[in-house]
């Protein structure tokens, strides 16, 4: 590899997790082609995989009967698997070009194929920055327990790299590992996963299905615009389909904070976290729930009725502004300021024009979660991103401390050098904003017309990915679709969860078990039953343990019935805000 000491960028520094519409031709046809049920077939071989299988530009460097039992996915996850054929390889190997030259770069893959196969497939959409190949289990995602993976249940899943190696974000000064990252790997991967299937099953599966939450949610909502032509079924976790812009934002937020603090050569990040800290989020949370928790019928610790919501709280009005010091009871007339900025997300100053989507104020903004990616994701993660990949020209720099990052950070102009998320140039010839995002997001007219399903779920507390964003995208399909989109694609707001999970809120659920039963059955998922998680120390002490709530689709939300426990799902019913 050439020199790149002048980057100096550590590999655990950026590995951390990341994260004009087209109409509907058909928009006032909503009866749309029933899929059948996928059928079972047995494994007939596997250990000559290695030896036999040949398939374009695509390496198997093994494969072999793994016995039942516990797969470590990661060192606080073990889930269950059957008897199952381990299939690892590699595609398309090259030399990096440019600054990346020298490098290695290829697509790489495992997966793992059940001896009792259910006739589906199950692409496990990673999330982060990608660069390693996680375990293909198939995370059912928030269905909770070691049991829960599509594996288990019998799928065929895949797992990759997207086409790049660790240290990320480094990848970003190569070109085409820039489009394999945000698009082209799904487009190879998918045609070579199905004939592996073929090889070992005798058939391709019946049925596909992608799945993945936050850049992994970004990855399944590009799918389901260039690539449902081969997935029948599609589940959408926090997706962060603007990625680019959300980036931009995150900085933003450094940006603001840092009007707040002086940094006097003291450990950045923990400057940094003085600017509002975790007891005034917490502050801000109390007054949002004062205004908003009776909303959706009971006073529960959660807001279900996000949207009166926002219109009856006031961040001026109800959290007192200090006047004799802070002491975690009021916020300053400048945290003021900074926050209210933050949450109406960043502007170019000079035209007045969104760089991305605003945020809603909602319970989970006093949870860790909220905070974490508030400051360090924000600070050690987003500058690598916009430098090295969303830019055009990547505008790389040493990442080796946080003070190099905050300086990126704090040159960065939200007037100016957003439009490198737009560049493009001789070397780079597709934008961040063209091979990170869904082209046409709201023309989903190929899913639609073969009869393809969508569920998109999202924390109305999440901080990097903001729902008001994938909630703006939702109204656009249904305008898009006659307000029709229902019968292909349904959205439920996760009331107090953060990031892909955690917070105050009931972030237990399987979504994945309904889009099958859609997709194969025809039954419409009305809604979804969530629970709360046992391990989750964030829940408020007077919750029950077992509390279960109703997930309702978007623009429904759960209300209480006036009758029966509040801890009790059955207690709620779907229905339309006023």
């Amino acid at each position: 590899m050439k020199n790149l000491n002048f980057l100096l960028i550590p590999t655990a520094f950026f590995s951390c997790v990341l994260l004009c519409s087209c109409g509907d031709n058909d928009s006032n046809n909503t009866s749309n082609p029933q899929l059948t049920p996928a059928t079972p077939g047995t494994l007939k071989t596997c250990d000559e995989i290695t030896s036999q299988y040949s398939f374009k530009n695509t390496t198997i460097t093994g494969s072999k009967i793994i016995a039942a039992g516990d797969v470590e996915y990661s060192s606080t996850e073990t889930y269950h698997a059957p008897e199952h054929c381990l299939v690892t390889g590699y595609m398309n190997e090259r030399i990096g070009t440019g600054i990346a030259g020298d490098t290695r770069y290829a697509i790489g893959f495992e997966m793992r194929l059940p001896t009792n196969w259910n006739g589906r497939f199950y692409y496990q959409a990673n999330g982060g920055l990608d660069g390693s190949v996680a375990k293909a289990v198939g995370r059912l995602l928030f269905s909770g327990g070691s049991d829960s993976a599509a594996l288990n249940e019998g799928f065929a899943v895949i797992s990759s790299d997207m086409g790049h190696p660790s240290p990320t974000p480094l990848f970003g000064l190569d070109p085409q590992a820039r489009l394999d990252y945000g698009y082209n790997a799904v487009a190879d991967l998918t045609p070579m996963a199905k004939n592996i299937i073929e090889k070992a099953y005798g058939k391709q599966p019946d049925r596909s299905y992608f799945a993945g939450c936050s850049n992994g949610g970004r990855h399944t909502m590009v799918a389901a615009a260039r690539y449902a032509d081969m997935y029948d079924g599609f589940l959408v976790g926090n997706p962060g389909f603007n990625l680019p812009k959300a980036a931009v934002a995150q900085m933003y937020g450094i940006q603001e904070y840092s009007k707040l603090v002086e940094f006097d050569g003291a450990d950045i990040l923990t400057t940094l976290q003085t600017a509002i800290t975790p007891e005034e989020f917490s502050l801000v949370s109390k007054k949002v729930l004062e205004q908003c928790d009776v909303l959706d019928g009971t006073s529960d610790g959660m807001i279900a009725n996000t949207y009166a919501c926002q219109k009856a709280f006031d961040l001026e009005r109800d959290v007192p502004t200090c006047s004799n010091g802070r002491d975690n009871t009021c916020l300053t007339a400048k945290q003021k300021q900074v926050l209210g900025n933050i949450m109406s997300g960043p502007h170019n100053s000079q035209t007045g024009e969104a760089i991305y989507a605003d945020f809603p104020y909602d319970a989970g903004i006093g949870s860790s979660g909220w905070s974490e990616w508030e400051y360090f994701m924000a600070l050690n993660r987003d500058p690598g991103a916009v430098g090295f990949i969303f830019s055009t020209p990547p505008t790389p720099f040493n990442g080796e401390s946080e003070q190099s990052s905050l300086e990126y950070v704090q040159s960065f102009s939200m007037d100016n050098d957003v439009q490198r998320i737009y560049g493009t140039d001789s070397i780079y010839s597709e934008s961040a904003i063209d091979f990170m995002t869904p082209p046409h997001p709201t023309d989903l007219s190929v899913l639609k017309s073969r009869g393809a399903k969508m569920m998109v779920f999202h924390g109305t507390s999440d901080p990097v990915f903001s729902v008001n964003d994938t909630v703006n995208w939702y109204n656009g399909l249904t305008n898009a679709n006659a307000g029709n989109a229902e019968t292909f694609a349904r959205l439920f707001l996760i009331p107090g969860m953060n990031h892909c999970g955690k917070g105050p809120t009931t972030d237990k659920f399987n979504m994945i078990d309904a889009l099958v039963d859609w997709v194969e059955k025809g039954v419409e998922p009305k809604n979804i039953t969530a629970a709360v998680r046992a391990d989750n120390t964030e829940l408020p002490s007077n919750w029950s343990k077992e509390r279960t709530r109703t997930l309702c689709p978007y623009p429904k939300f759960a209300k209480y019935n006036g009758t029966g426990s509040i801890e009790d799902a059955a207690s709620f019913s779907c229905v339309s805000p006023e």
